[in-house]
């Protein structure tokens, strides 16, 4: 982002307050979808996002992401609780601009050109004289007399993002904002949003792509069953899912009286010659291996984000 850009001298002079950006407190919804039966969708959740950060939202389908998103931007209402958005109403805090979207599906006429489209949107908002920056950020520029019917999966998810920014929120919600795109598409998407974020905006986004969580947010929040079963930064969440695994190559022989140190010592498996262990003291264990076993090429290996995610959403 350049120094002119108007997003960047909005959001400086924007005074930093105690207010939350995202409030969610008790937050229930519960769906019908036949006769007699009922699908909680989100139970009691509670969740506080401040100024500035950047939070991904992780969980398994039906986990409730999309149901809490739609109340967070005010498309549906809780069944009890309550949600707010700079301390305003979700519905009141779009009516102001104060937050935009970047949803999977739906929001686009297929028979407008995407010039058209954004053109619209920025009348809208009284920001017509930013439409060549806005599609240039969302790297749709090129694609301006291309109707919407003709624009792929992952255009599409551009032209979105171009008109998420066109309001200047202070808080962007994502809704599977890269699905359909191109490596290079997701790239450049990415770096735009990190622009964003280093510049005060929030950043809340739930995706499939557990890497773009792991490299992108600040912290991360997972869902199951409708409420909130981790929240903190990654390294938090892969600590809390398993042990860190440490590996050497060891003889067999040398297992015995590892086992008599280390009583609740793991062997997790044998591969390619070597041996990894997993102890709650992985240090602890891979100082031990280095002074006193002939243990060579020792390493410590943390689990990944995809290894946490299945440990803390899935039904044991």
């Amino acid at each position: 982002m350049t120094q002119t850009d108007p997003t960047r001298r909005r959001r400086a002079a924007t005074p930093i307050t105690s207010v939350p950006a995202i409030a969610l407190t008790d937050l229930t919804k519960s769906f019908h979808p036949s006769k007699g039966s009922t699908v909680q969708a989100v139970a009691g959740l509670n969740l506080q996002v401040e100024p500035g950060e950047v939070v991904a939202f992780l969980g398994p389908n039906g986990a409730g992401k999309t149901t809490t998103i739609d109340m967070i931007l005010g498309l549906t209402s809780p069944d009890s609780g309550s949600a707010t958005v700079f301390g305003m109403p979700p519905r009141a805090a779009a009516r102001a601009g104060r937050i935009a979207a970047v949803m999977q599906t739906g929001g686009l006429l297929d028979d407008f050109t995407v010039t058209e489209t954004v053109s619209t949107i920025a009348a809208m908002h009284g920001r017509t004289a930013d439409i060549p920056e806005v599609m240039a950020r969302a790297d749709i520029a090129d694609l301006g007399d291309r109707k919407v019917s003709r624009c792929s999966g992952g255009e599409q998810q551009r032209l979105k993002f171009a008109l998420a920014l066109l309001p200047d929120p202070d808080l962007i919600v994502l809704d599977e904002p890269t699905a359909g795109m191109d490596v290079e598409s997701r790239r450049t998407f990415w770096a735009a949003m990190r622009a964003d974020a280093q510049n005060g905006r929030t950043v809340l986004f739930a995706t499939h792509y557990l890497e773009e969580a792991d490299s992108f947010a600040d912290r991360i929040v997972m869902m199951a069953h409708g409420g909130v079963v981790a929240d903190g930064s990654t390294a938090d969440i892969r600590a809390r899912a398993s042990r860190r695994i440490v590996s050497a190559v060891l003889d067999d022989d040398a297992l015995p009286g590892l086992h008599r140190v280390f009583p609740e010592l793991q062997v997790t498996e044998r591969r390619g010659g070597r041996i990894y262990l997993s102890l709650a003291d992985s240090d602890t264990l891979a100082r031990h291996l280095l002074t006193s076993t002939r243990a060579r090429d020792v390493e410590i290996a943390s689990h990944n984000l995809e290894d946490a995610f299945v440990a803390l959403t899935t039904d044991h």
